[in-house]
């Protein structure tokens, strides 16, 4: 059923090329995120309205808090740990892959600190790309390729009870689950959880239902996905059906997140990279981080360990 949209951008904080990422810290009571072509990431604090932003020297995609204040960052070098006090990265992982041609993108934390992150292959002509998780127990810690065979990797979420995971090829219009195995950090039975019409050759884009990005899980075990051209969310029940949907006032979004002190708060980051001039023209929230308020709330960041 389609919900009631009241989307509002974040007052004082200002548009990305391609906002991503969308992290709530409990702690500080503030949003971050990525503007992964504008190599820079984001703060926004809830109570204050104040927005900070930090250059970065590459492409950072993805981010997850550390208990020290610091974030685990995946850019397009490598894993960092960044350290906003001072705005200086400290080398974590090299690229377990080719930087001319391949990076980071979507990725998080699972409940025991480990790093899952996957890759874009920006050719976008082969399925190249990879889902790559990172343990800090590892004897030395390292990038593991767990799963691979997809062109833009997305979508990825853990289900509440941790047994279940959620991953997309944007590229290929398909929505994934795979048994989760939380103890061993591993994966396993991927099969199809939603498949979707690519866009018809010559196709108006008012006619196209767009393409799985960014997740986030609610506390029911159903999952808000941004479908990427599409101007809606998608809230889909574990066997893949759609139980709601949320129109947005911009055509890209990227990524859900939920936050405030009740994770009621749904926080949506979305795209102007690329865009025509018309559609820029009329849709001047594209770019902005949206907020509106759901009923069902969502599951807390995971924070990730080094």
């Amino acid at each position: 059923m389609p919900l009631a949209p009241l989307p509002e951008a974040l007052p004082d904080a200002p548009p990305s090329l391609l906002g991503e990422s969308p992290v709530w810290h409990p702690d500080e009571g503030a949003l971050w995120w990525c503007d992964i072509p504008g190599r820079a990431i984001h703060r926004w604090h809830e109570a204050s309205g104040a927005h900070r932003h930090w250059d970065m020297p590459c492409e950072p995609a993805c981010l997850a808090p550390l208990a020290d204040g610091c974030w685990l960052v995946a850019m397009r070098d490598g894993l960092w740990r960044f350290d906003p006090a001072g705005g200086r990265r400290h080398a974590v992982a090299p690229p377990p892959y080719n930087p001319a041609v391949e990076r980071f993108n979507d990725g998080r934390a699972d409940a025991l600190g480990r790093l899952w992150v996957g890759t874009i292959y920006e050719p976008r002509d082969a399925a190249r790309a990879g889902l790559y998780r990172y343990d800090p127990r590892g004897a030395p810690p390292h990038l593991v390729q767990v799963a691979g065979d997809i062109t833009v990797s997305n979508g990825l979420a853990f289900s509440p009870d941790a047994r279940r995971m959620t991953w997309a090829d944007t590229k290929a219009h398909r929505l994934m689950v795979l048994d989760f195995d939380l103890t061993a950090g591993t994966v396993s039975n991927l099969r199809d959880l939603a498949l979707f019409a690519p866009r018809a050759p010559g196709a108006p884009l008012d006619a196209y239902a767009g393409r799985p990005d960014g997740a986030a899980m609610d506390a029911e075990g159903c999952l808000w996905v941004a479908m990427f051209e599409g101007q809606r969310l998608l809230r889909l029940d574990a066997d893949g059906s759609v139980v709601a949907e949320l129109h947005l006032p911009v055509r890209c979004p990227t990524m859900p997140c939920f936050g405030g002190a009740d994770l009621r708060t749904l926080f949506i980051t979305t795209s102007r990279e690329k865009r025509p001039a018309d559609e820029l023209a009329a849709q001047p929230l594209a770019g902005h981080v949206l907020r509106v308020r759901v009923d069902v709330p969502g599951l807390p960041a995971n924070f990730a360990r080094l």
